[in-house]
């Protein structure tokens, strides 16, 4: 049998499986183990416990759980009201200004969470009636709180670019600065959008004489800024380089933890339990993950369908601007079935060497590959973002959350070809921080 049709019928037994609902850990161990078998006999069981325990044995992996911890305790508290009453008092007189406070807190609060569902949920929760009741499209409402919580794969710490980073061999800090520019980027299309949409249907933020004074905006500052001061602790400690991404998770765990604890009273054993509960299951379920993804790996790569792949996708007579083209619609695509860690770990390491060798930056590549898994989280039928906001506004129907959706959709398409045309504004903060790669 050629290589070609044990692609294909790798592709098509495990497309079978994850249509079946069965988890991505499973379905791609699933697979793996049945093809070895298939293949080259009962003998391939042998390595199946270390290439599994192998995949997990990075120091560098332990930044997610970190992270993840992080993430939790701040979603657990009061931040993200805080950070949307923050945006409300000082952006209420701007036209549109409910969209963009809301787009606002989704950004900052994915710098804090690291987590896109997190994010969709600790805002929506507050902006999404908010809006409704004065006066927003629910398609509009549902659609800016979706799309902005997927900034939380793309705004450092990022989950995602921790594992492209132990994936492809590149380095974490490199790619969590380079995230910055294209986060801010993208969050400014978000808003205006929002702006231009806000100021053509004539919607305000602002509410008969409702206003705010000075001291009502500043007062509810100190409550905010230190979680700010964190997510400036942490970037500063990766990019100064005091400690390493593990290093700095750690770190950034405890002090999210003291400051919930200090700033929003969070005493109770039993809500830290809870925490601690949810942070281990989603902890255990990407590092699952990452050790089937390292079996699929291996299973491939044993019957030569990864070599002679890249080998067709090399050989390919094409411009680099046709393959970039290609390599991006079949990552929009596999966005649309796959969660951003599973396509990561099994399409980074072919593509990345493919996409050097005709001159890209696989730093630059690492930020390109996380806004096309963003469009991935709110489109269907795997839209994870989509069904947490349908959770939240159980009143709006899927298709009308799509549809609101689909401008921001868009606004990442021309984020996507932005940073094609100017890589500089991935690739210039990290080499000015961190020195050009040789």
């Amino acid at each position: 049998m050629s290589t070609l049709v044990i692609g294909l019928l790798v592709a098509a037994a495990l497309i079978v499986l994850l249509l079946s609902g069965m988890p991505v850990a499973f379905a791609l161990g699933s697979v793996a183990v049945i093809f070895l078998v298939a293949f080259e006999g009962f003998a391939s069981l042998t390595v199946l416990a270390d290439t599994l325990f192998g995949g997990l044995n990075e120091f560098a992996l332990l930044a997610i759980p970190m992270f993840i911890l992080m993430g939790a305790a701040v979603a657990a508290s009061r931040a993200g009201g805080d950070l949307y009453e923050a945006l409300e008092r000082w952006l209420y007189r701007v036209p549109g200004g409910l969209l963009i406070s809301n787009l606002g807190a989704c950004a900052i609060f994915a710098a804090l969470s690291g987590s896109s569902p997190a994010t969709c949920a600790a805002i929506g929760k507050m902006g999404i009636p908010e809006m409704k009741r004065r006066g927003y499209p629910s398609a509009l409402a549902t659609g800016a709180i979706a799309a902005g919580g997927t900034l939380g794969i793309l705004i450092p710490p990022s989950i995602t670019m921790i594992v492209y980073g132990i994936s492809t061999g590149t380095s974490i800090g490199r790619l969590f600065i380079a995230g910055v520019l294209p986060g801010l980027l993208l969050t400014g299309l978000f808003m205006a959008w929002s702006l231009i949409y806000a100021s053509k249907k004539g919607f305000r933020f602002k509410i008969g004489d409702k206003s705010y004074t000075w001291r009502e905006k500043i007062e509810i500052l100190p409550r905010i800024l230190p979680f700010l001061a964190l997510i400036a602790a942490v970037l500063w400690a990766l990019y100064g380089g005091v400690a390493t991404p593990s290093e700095a998770a750690g770190v950034g765990a405890l002090f999210a933890i003291i400051l919930a604890v200090v700033i929003y009273r969070m005493w109770s054993p039993r809500q830290w339990w809870e925490i601690l509960r949810l942070a281990t299951r989603e902890s255990v379920m990407i590092m699952l993950i990452i050790g089937t993804a390292a079996l699929f790996s291996y299973m491939l790569s044993s019957l030569y369908v990864t070599q002679t792949l890249a080998q067709w996708i090399g050989g390919l007579d094409v411009s680099p601007w046709v393959l970039l083209v290609n390599i991006n619609i079949f990552l929009l695509v596999a966005g649309l079935f796959l969660p951003p860690v599973a396509v990561i770990l099994m399409a980074a390491p072919i593509l990345v060497p493919i996409i050097a060798q005709h001159g890209y930056d696989p730093i630059w590549f690492g930020v390109i590959l996380t806004i096309n898994m963003e469009i991935g989280l709110i489109t269907p039928p795997v839209g994870l973002n989509l069904y947490v906001i349908n959770g939240i506004a159980p009143d709006v129907k899927l298709p009308t959350i799509l549809w609101g959706a689909l401008p921001f959709m868009l606004c990442m398409v021309l984020a996507i070809i932005l940073l094609t045309i100017f890589p500089g504004i991935v690739t210039w903060l990290p080499n000015h921080l961190m020195g050009a790669i040789q």
